[in-house]
């Protein structure tokens, strides 16, 4: 299962790939099964996998808790209604997530992780591995995550990129494994490479780089994100990219550099430079749609949804050049709790499986994300979608969002372009800092400022 040749290469997975040979499914196991009162289905006759009673199928809820970007309920509804169980998708911010998965693993049943946060998980102890070879779909999964590059391209490690965090040796290990191995901390299912959002026609030039983010002349027209290791982040890129320093890992800055950077950002924020922090989507939106911020560290979507209010609004294409710039990377991923066992967690390996067989590829497609295995996804995208998503070529149509809404005109490319384009643009990750303490504590100092 691990040769190097298991994947294919970038452009293979991106140009659709054979589909194999069909074989009985757990869920065609599982949904046939409801009928058969009493019986248990062998385990030989699904290739191993554990025996499940399908008379209990109806009375299973997954609880899939995490940020609302990732946990969606139309893809949960979507979910239950081809699974035959309940799934119930929770909300709550990225800091009260890790929080809930810590503090109260038992509430939880699917875990919304980000990278940084398997590492987290797993060190506490509160998920189980995820044993690939019961999910049909790895082999195909792109090999970002299965070899740390694409076509050619080595994803950087700043940060935590998630071929870091996605391995660990043992279904019970603490501590995270460099390469693939059996067992993962989690399964990605959602991934984006951000920048800065703005408005062209109250900025009035193309912007590039993410020092326009502090320069004087948007003095009091911009912000930056409020969630303390990703907005540092988003600082350090600008602090970079205008030359004042040269971090040696941005996602995991040393103590000086982290006070640098924050005693910076309190002397712009002295100086007015920031209109506003922001924690949610709709803030940022409102934000850039009012014409109160005009520049803005963003997420694709947001800037979307700016475009549908016929406001212009543009992603920056931040690509690497000369050492500097580049997007930031970020992949959530879905991790199953220590406590699942038994049907249940026959289940969330139904619902793992479910999430990479394509409707939700295509359903996060059309607000500017991207699948771990586009092969799927692109079955759930019309030929327009997958054009204007991932070739990044012109819209031979009008793009509606995922509920139906116009959000591109025919004849509008992506900005950043193609997804090849993007993602070896990535400079960095979302991460957790060895000194994260401390980077909380010096970014309190940046908000109370």
């Amino acid at each position: 299962m691990f040769n190097d040749d298991d994947n294919g290469d970038a452009k293979g997975a991106l140009s659709g790939l054979p589909e194999k040979k069909k074989s009985i499914s757990r869920r065609s196991v599982l949904k046939a099964g409801a009928a058969v009162t009493g019986a248990a289905i062998g385990s030989d006759a699904i290739g191993g996998f554990p025996t499940i009673w399908a008379q209990e199928i109806k009375d299973i809820e997954l609880r899939h808790v995490g940020v609302s970007y990732s946990v969606v309920k139309a893809i949960g509804d979507q979910a239950a209604k081809d699974l035959g169980f309940k799934v119930t998708m929770q909300n709550l911010d990225t800091s009260a997530a890790i929080n809930r998965f810590i503090s109260q693993p038992d509430s939880v049943d699917i875990a919304d992780l980000e990278g940084w946060q398997a590492k987290l998980a797993a060190k506490r102890g509160v998920i189980q591995g995820i044993e690939v070879k019961k999910i049909k779909e790895f082999d195909n999964i792109l090999p970002i995550f299965t070899k740390g590059e694409i076509d050619g391209h080595k994803i950087p490690r700043q940060g935590i990129s998630p071929y870091e965090a996605m391995y660990i040796a043992k279904p019970n290990a603490t501590e995270l494994h460099d390469g693939v191995t059996e067992w993962a901390t989690f399964l990605p299912q959602v991934y984006n490479a951000d920048s800065i959002g703005y408005r062209p026609d109250l900025v009035g030039h193309e912007v590039t780089e993410w020092k326009d983010l502090i320069d004087p002349k948007f003095k009091g027209k911009a912000a930056i994100l409020d969630v303390p290791a990703i907005g540092i982040m988003d600082a350090a890129l600008c602090f970079e990219s205008a030359g004042m320093i040269k971090y040696g890992n941005k996602g995991n800055m040393t103590k000086q550099e982290i006070d640098f950077t924050c005693d910076k950002l309190i002397e712009l924020k002295k100086a007015g430079q920031f209109r506003a922090t922001w924690t949610t989507f709709d803030q940022s939106v409102q934000l850039m749609a009012a014409g109160e911020v005009v520049i803005q560290s963003m997420w694709s979507p947001a800037v979307a949804a700016v475009r549908v209010k016929e406001i212009p609004c543009v992603y920056a294409p931040v690509n690497v050049k000369n050492g500097k710039e580049g997007y930031r990377g970020w992949c959530n991923g879905m991790g199953l709790m220590k406590h699942l066992s038994g049907k249940k967690l026959d289940a969330a390996y139904e619902y793992l499986n479910w999430y990479l067989s394509g409707w939700q590829g295509g359903f996060v497609g059309r607000y500017g994300y991207y699948s771990p295995v586009p092969s799927t996804a692109r079955k759930f995208l019309t030929a327009a979608e997958w054009d204007f998503w991932y070739d990044g070529k012109p819209a031979p149509s009008v793009i509606n969002d995922p509920y139906g809404v116009p959000m591109e005109k025919a004849g509008t490319k992506r900005d950043g372009g193609s997804f090849l384009d993007r993602v070896k643009n990535i400079s960095c990750w979302n991460t957790l800092m060895d000194e994260a303490a401390y980077m909380n504590k010096r970014w309190n100092d940046f908000k109370i400022a």
